[in-house]
This record gives structure tokens, C-alpha cells and sequence, in this order.
């Protein structure tokens, strides 16, 4: 024992000894980028688990830039941080909806595209959203589809192609659905083939009673434990993003993703320079590093969401940029509308309805 304690010291020394020489040796051997910079450090507010982390650790052996990476798990909780102003945050990844209302709110800089040397590999169709014409603010990141997850042990993908396939009888107490009042109206919507941004009263009251006929076969109402009931085999459909299916696909084989034809939601995620910025120039150092191509097609495979840069996903493996769950045709993509930022009086509308849902009793 005593000798081991010995040697362990030994080791702990020279250890110590080796870390003091490495911390000398990079502080001598730092970028001049950095230095030249001013402020060294680029701060970044973004979904938790959403950038491959080895491209954190390349573009700052690239540029030198020490990046301080924090994370929110909802929009809301981002826009608060936000206005609360305590942090400086260079760069942050609102979705759609939330972009258009932190425009309303002064909260976002303006872009300058001369800075924005790979804004070219965009693909045309994922600019000029109706949150952001011109992407005046914003650079997108990711996008992704709302739809249905099932399991091939009981269900056969013909039998999932369209929200409407979800009404059916065979489907009694089968179904999980997303606790998300947008999702769940927008999907009743999309089923009476009306807009998922639909106002009219009478619009969203059938919309309504479509979700309760639907009543009987639902299993559960729940929200990121989706993917871990999916996963343990708890239900045989399930209605959830895109990005979260792949989640469960990677654990289970037996699961399967559709984008269900005609009408539906499309939704982006993009990157934005909130008013809290403080080092511009990071930033746009930045938001061209994860453009490139190379370190986007990376990105997209680590994250498992659909990359809208085209340059990046002509990288992709040929198995991936041909799978419909993630990329589907550009004729079902045209078939799909981002959700609009609504006034707060519609907002509790559709909260107030799906809450009505929520509470009805099952037949």
C-alpha cells in the first residue's frame, strides 16, 4: 500500500509538473488572431447537445477565439435571457416564431452579408422565410419536419402516410402525442387540409373537435418522454420532430419516421446576433466557420437534424441525402408552412382549446 501511494505521488507530480509546462508552452504559443482581436472570447447560446463539440475545438484552434458555450432548453427561456441583458451573448439559435418575435422586440442586430463570405452554399429555399424576408437577422442553422413515428412491430408504413391515417379505429389507445398546443392544433388543421396559422374561429373550433375525436386513440399526452416511451416499446405511433425521431430510431430499428402528405409544419432553426452582442467580429468568424461546407455537412450528421446548406448536404452519404424522413421531396417541402409568430390573444386561443383537449375524458 505504501508503495503505491509513493508511486501515486510520483505520478501526481510529474503530472503537475507537465500541466505547468503545457499551460507556459500555450500561453507563449497563442494565436496572434486572438490577441489582435481584442476580446478573445466568443459567447454562444444554444440548444443543449445541438453542434458537434469537436467543432467548437477546431474553430477555436483556427482562430484562436475561446468560446464559452452556454445552453436553454426552451425559446422562451432563451428570449428572457436575453432581455435580461446580464450576459453578453454574441450568437444565439431562437426557432422560427421566435426570431420574428425578437424582431418585433428590438432584441436582434442586423446582419452585414459583405462579412458573410459563405452565404452563397445556402439553399435558396430555406431564405427568405416569412419570419426573417431577406434574412436580414438571421442565418439558418437547422430544419426539420413535424410527424409521425411508428413502430414496424405493429404498424406498416402504409398505414401512416397522412395525418388522417391517425383517426382510424385500429389505432385505439396507441398514440402518444406531443404536449405542445401549436403542434397538436397545427396537426388538426393540417388534417381538415386548413393552414397550421389558420385565425378564423371556425377554423380553429373544427379543428378542435377534430382533436377530440381523436380522443379515443390517444394513449398519453406527454412531451420529451416520447422518445424513451418509444424506445420501450410503450406505444405503437407517436407524433414528434423530426430531429427527435432520429433520436430514436439510432436506439431502436424497429422505429420509423413519415412526413405525412399534404399540408403540415416546416420549422427552422436559425442563428442570430441578439443585442447582448459584444464581440462582432467573433461572431461573424463564427457563423463562416459553421457554414463551410465541410464543418456543416460534419454538424448535421453529429446532430441528426437536416442541414440547409446545400454545399454541406451534397457531403452527406449518399444513404442519408436520399432518406425521405429527413429530406423529404421538394414537392412534399413546398406542401409545408412555417409557423407565424401569433398575437398573444390567439396564442391563448390556441392554448385555451388544447387545454379543453387535454381535459376531455376518453369514450
Amino acid at each position: 500500500m505504501k508503495r503505491l501511494v509513493w508511486l501515486t505521488g510520483i505520478i501526481l507530480a510529474t503530472v503537475a509538473l507537465l500541466f505547468g509546462v503545457n499551460v507556459i508552452l500555450n500561453k507563449a504559443q497563442e494565436p496572434a488572431k486572438a490577441s489582435k482581436a481584442g476580446n478573445s472570447t466568443l459567447t454562444i447560446y444554444n440548444w443543449g447537445d445541438y453542434i458537434d463539440p469537436s467543432l467548437i475545438r477546431k474553430f477555436e484552434k483556427q482562430t484562436g477565439y475561446r468560446v464559452n458555450y452556454e445552453t436553454f432548453d426552451s425559446n422562451e427561456a432563451m428570449i428572457t435571457k436575453i432581455k435580461q441583458g446580464g450576459t453578453n451573448y454574441d450568437l444565439t439559435v431562437p426557432s422560427d416564431y421566435m426570431i420574428a418575435k425578437m424582431k418585433e422586440e428590438h432584441l436582434l442586430v442586423p446582419l452585414d452579408k459583405s462579412k458573410l463570405t459563405n452565404y452563397k452554399y445556402y439553399d435558396k429555399r430555406f431564405l427568405n422565410q416569412s419570419f426573417d424576408k431577406g434574412n436580414k437577422y438571421s442565418l439558418p442553422y437547422f430544419w426539420g419536419t413535424l410527424g409521425i413515428v411508428y413502430n414496424d412491430k405493429y404498424v406498416k408504413a402504409s398505414e401512416v402516410q397522412t395525418w388522417n391515417d391517425l383517426w382510424d379505429a385500429k389505432w385505439k389507445n396507441s398514440i402518444m402525442l406531443l404536449d405542445s398546443s401549436r403542434d397538436m392544433m397545427g396537426m388538426a388543421l393540417a388534417s381538415n387540409d386548413d393552414s397550421v396559422n389558420a385565425t378564423d374561429t371556425a377554423t380553429l373550433a373544427a379543428a378542435k373537435g377534430k382533436l377530440d375525436a381523436l380522443m379515443p386513440n390517444v394513449k398519453v399526452i406527454v412531451a420529451d418522454e416520447i422518445k424513451m416511451y418509444m424506445v420501450q416499446d410503450e406505444a405503437k405511433i407517436a407524433v414528434d420532430y423530426s430531429g427527435e425521431a432520429a433520436t430514436m430510431i439510432d436506439e431502436d430499428s424497429h422505429l420509423h419516421y413519415v412526413v405525412p402528405k399534404g399540408n403540415g409544419n416546416i420549422w427552422f432553426d436559425n442563428i442570430v446576433m441578439p443585442k447582448t452582442v459584444k464581440n462582432k467580429k467573433a461572431a461573424y468568424a463564427f457563423l463562416n466557420f459553421i457554414s463551410e461546407p465541410k464543418n456543416a455537412a460534419q454538424n448535421a450528421e453529429y446532430v441528426g437534424y437536416a442541414t440547409p446548406n446545400k454545399a454541406a448536404f451534397a457531403l452527406l452519404p449518399k444513404a442519408l441525402r436520399n432518406d425521405k424522413q429527413w429530406y423529404p421531396s421538394n414537392q412534399q417541402v413546398s406542401k409545408l408552412t412555417v409557423y407565424q409568430n401569433l398575437s398573444p390573444t390567439l396564442t391563448q386561443t390556441y392554448n385555451d382549446l388544447f387545454l379543453e383537449f387535454k381535459m376531455s375524458t376518453k369514450h
